[in-house]
């Protein structure tokens, strides 16, 4: 399963996964609690700082962070999280 998140509202998150054609649900975190769990969240002074950093995680079966992505090469990332699902299947 495929899930994204970002801190916009809902409906925002809606929008923008219909304007991109996403196949997979966008979650809303508009209070970063999650993004702060995860580690994404930027500092204060951070002219970005109301923005997630990118990150991708691997999670296996079981709930456990196989790997942690720092996207940084947005076309190549789903091909290196295909690989990595790949070997750890095999």
């Amino acid at each position: 399963m495929i899930l994204g998140a970002s801190f916009d509202t809902a409906e925002e998150n809606r929008r923008f996964a219909a304007d991109q054609h996403f196949g997979f649900r966008v979650l809303s975190d508009p209070d970063a609690s999650v993004g702060r769990a995860y580690g994404v969240t930027r500092p204060a002074g951070d002219q970005y700082a109301g923005f997630a950093r990118r990150f991708s995680y691997l999670i296996d079966p079981e709930g456990v962070i196989a790997r942690i992505y720092d996207v940084a090469d947005v076309k190549r990332h789903a091909d290196d999280v295909l690989a990595d699902l790949a070997r750890l299947q095999g």
